[in-house]
């Protein structure tokens, strides 16, 4: 995918291979609206649930109200293999209307996934896409994996490919918001 070929409108261009060494997706979609409008609902924590079949709900902790470098907020997610969690992000890069960024932490804050929007203008429009890596420190997958190594690409292919669904659902949400 290069770094900035043009995206036909609604167009999506997703990565399809995973693998314990490529533990990222990330999906891209053209929108017809300014920056500044798609980095508003990107950046909204209560937009994703609204599309996301498995991030329920989110909400700023500790008095955060918006995003910022070092604002946490909880995440409640449920899907039907791994039932209901909550999770705490940690506001990494907050650039309007450029990129807004977070990592997922575990309790003993280790980082187990990086997710992030990037806005971008082209033409008349913007280009909006979302990614996430699994990491940079071990998490569940990685001890799943570790206890069934012969299924281990298996885990991670299924596990991005769920979060792909949402991702492609969560960046269409946001299209359709910023176009309305």
């Amino acid at each position: 995918m290069g770094a900035h070929t043009p995206v036909e409108p609604g167009a999506r261009y997703i990565r399809r291979m995973y693998s314990l060494e490529d533990r990222r997706v990330e999906v891209e979609t053209r929108i017809e609206a300014a920056p500044a409008r798609v980095w508003a609902l990107a950046s909204d924590i209560t937009v994703p649930p609204r599309f996301s079949g498995e991030l329920r709900s989110a909400e700023w902790l500790d008095g955060a109200d918006g995003p910022r470098v070092g604002a946490r907020f909880a995440g409640r997610n449920h899907n039907e293999y791994m039932g209901e969690w909550t999770t705490t992000s940690e506001v990494v890069e907050a650039d309007e209307p450029h990129t807004f960024a977070w990592h997922v932490l575990l309790p003993d804050e280790r980082r187990v996934a990086a997710w992030r929007f990037d806005v971008r203008a082209e033409g008349e429009g913007t280009v909006l896409r979302q990614s996430m890596s699994i990491g940079p420190d071990p998490g569940p997958m990685d001890e799943l994996a570790g206890k069934r190594p012969h299924d281990a690409d298996r885990i991670v292919a299924k596990r991005l490919a769920m979060l792909e669904e949402g991702m492609r659902a969560t960046v269409d949400g946001i299209r359709g918001l910023a176009e309305a």
